[in-house]
């Protein structure tokens, strides 16, 4: 039982992604290559869309790979290589957006549209649980409802 599931697990570790990065990429410095494996996790490929580029095998994603080890090899800070790299391509590269601008809208629109949607229920259900206070009969009604009700 144990080997089948080490073979089961074997089998599921060679199916997982192993990236995009290709050897000619891979930097000799292993620091340097291990920064530019950090940012390009957090890099959208903008031809996959959803995969960031150090997963994407698009010809645009492997030149944005190279694009940030020829930033870190000529001393660039990360931030100064994610801020070089929104300016030419725009914020929608970073696969987790920050938290400011326009973006500051998206991020608060879903909670407040909740929270008035709620509102507007809560409103809504209170106005309906009150029923109508009911009113006596006039008079004429009286007397109409007793002659009805002698026939």
């Amino acid at each position: 039982m144990r080997a089948i599931a080490l073979a089961c697990a074997l089998i599921l570790a060679a199916l997982a992604p192993a990236g995009a990065v290709e050897p000619d990429e891979v930097l000799a410095d292993p620091v340097l290559e291990e920064r530019a494996r950090a940012l390009s996790e957090g890099l959208r490929c903008l031809v996959c869309r959803n995969e960031s580029i150090d997963e994407s095998n698009a010809d645009l994603a492997r030149d944005m790979r190279l694009l940030v080890r020829e930033r870190l090899v000529a001393g660039d800070s990360d931030e100064e290589v994610i801020g070089f790299l929104v300016e030419r391509y725009g914020e929608y590269v970073l696969l987790r957006p920050t938290l400011s601008g326009a973006n500051l809208a998206l991020w608060l629109a879903a909670p407040a549209m909740l929270l008035l949607g709620a509102g507007i229920a809560f409103a809504y259900l209170r106005g309906r649980a009150k029923p109508a206070a009911p009113e006596g009969l006039s008079e004429e009604e009286k007397a109409r409802v007793a002659e009805l009700l002698k026939d």
